[in-house]
């Protein structure tokens, strides 16, 4: 066996060998020597394996990190844009995730609201942009045309000698204009027999004395009658054709002729101040800022949240808001009563004061349950306002009572 010594250890082997033992350690002395020796061996070998272990466990965390890197970038979708005149709201792009849109005061979000990252790393829905509500505002119409905002679109009313969407386009010669409001064309005419010829107008247009084709006016033709008409709102005649119109707060919908309203609140399209409910309404919205009773001898209210909002042991008192459109028929039910925690033997439904409480009843639904009632048609805009009161009773001993505090916002219009 080979064993590996200092070369003050092997002098003196090699000395004791040649009969020189003055100057040699002592059996003792080196027996002590090697075991040191060999502890150093033993420290030396232990510390370079211990260093060989850390070594190999700091290449293990860098190679699942390097690996949770890449995984991560496998399973992201694409930054998507911020529309112009709007907002992104969210910022993680993994799978599973959900992006939102949100455009600025006086636009109105066209395409997806929400976007989800997709297991094939492609985010659903479309692309959103942010469009005016008022088109006009960037004044499209060329030439001198007039502009007519529709909300989601614009018609252009172009001057003598000029058509099409901006009224870009020269007018072709067969093209007269009778006046403002009135439009006409010269027929489309085609020899037929020997001595015959047809002619006939476009869609949109009639024969009228002289041979000439005169626009038919179907706003008025249509619109005065309820059973006929064709636009829920106004009608704008065209050449030919005509367009609908919707108010201020809605849009038209896809179908081309009836309204929808806008929700101001969902899209951020309000000027409600922090610490406000924004309520939508037909056509508009409200800001509302539902206040507690002041306390009072030793009665006190604590806001517990938006819409109900004061408690007191047994009482409470809620806040709630009501759209309405214009003319509802009637008997109409709006608002239902009714509590979950009935310890006692009846309960009485009232109305005790508000604005406008003439057009409402309470009425019973079950044991349990009471119901708030239109009973007349009230023409808008108004706002209506109505307390209502629920008393608990236990062998006619009052146990309780809550109040609802209810506000109808009626619409101008009945849609």
């Amino acid at each position: 066996m080979l064993v590996l010594l200092p070369g003050w250890v092997a002098l003196c082997i090699l000395q004791l060998s040649l009969g020189s033992v003055q100057e040699c350690l002592s059996h003792q002395q080196l027996l002590s020597t090697v075991r040191q020796m060999q502890k150093l061996l033993s420290a030396q070998e232990a510390a370079h394996l211990q260093g060989t272990r850390s070594l190999k466990k700091q290449l293990s965390v860098l190679h699942s990190r390097i690996q949770r890197l890449a995984g991560k970038r496998n399973d992201t979708c694409p930054q998507l844009a911020v529309p112009l005149n709007g907002r992104k709201l969210g910022r993680v792009t993994r799978l599973g995730h959900d992006v939102h849109f949100i455009c600025d005061a006086g636009f109105q979000l066209v395409g997806s609201e929400t976007r989800t990252c997709r297991r094939d790393r492609t985010w659903s829905g479309t692309q959103p942009f942010c469009r005016s509500i008022d088109d006009c505002s960037s004044n499209p119409c060329a030439n001198g045309g007039t502009c007519v905002d529709g909300n989601q679109s614009y018609t252009c009313l172009c001057p003598r000698g000029w058509s099409g969407a901006s009224c870009q386009s020269p007018v072709y010669a067969y093209w007269v204009t009778l006046s403002n409001s009135s439009f006409s064309r010269q027929p489309r005419c085609a020899e037929g027999r020997p001595g015959s010829r047809h002619c006939s107008c476009d869609t949109g247009f009639q024969m009228r004395a002289g041979g000439v084709c005169q626009d038919v006016d179907e706003c008025q033709l249509f619109q005065p009658n309820p059973q006929t008409r064709i636009c829920l709102h106004d009608c704008l005649n065209l050449p030919g054709s005509y367009r609908c119109l919707c108010p201020p707060g809605y849009v038209l919908h896809a179908d081309r002729n009836t309204c929808e309203d806008v929700d101001e609140c969902a899209g951020s399209q309000h000027n409600c101040t922090h610490g406000e409910l924004c309520i939508n309404t037909f056509g508009g919205h409200r800001c509302v800022h539902p206040k507690c009773p002041p306390p009072r001898h030793n009665t006190s209210y604590v806001k517990t949240s938006s819409f109900r909002a004061c408690r007191l042991a047994a009482t409470s008192i809620s806040f709630h808001y009501l759209p309405l459109q214009a003319n509802r028929t009637v008997p109409r039910v709006l608002f239902k009563m009714s509590t979950t925690r009935f310890v006692g033997d009846s309960l009485r439904f009232a109305i005790t004061g508000g604005r406008g409480q003439g057009v409402f009843t309470v009425r019973r639904s079950d044991r349990q349950t009471g119901e708030l009632v239109l009973t007349s048609p009230v023409v808008g805009p108004a706002t209506l306002e109505v307390e209502l009161e629920m008393s608990e009773f236990s062998r006619k001993v009052l146990l309780g009572k809550h109040v609802f505090k209810v506000t109808a916002f009626v619409s101008q219009y009945e849609f």
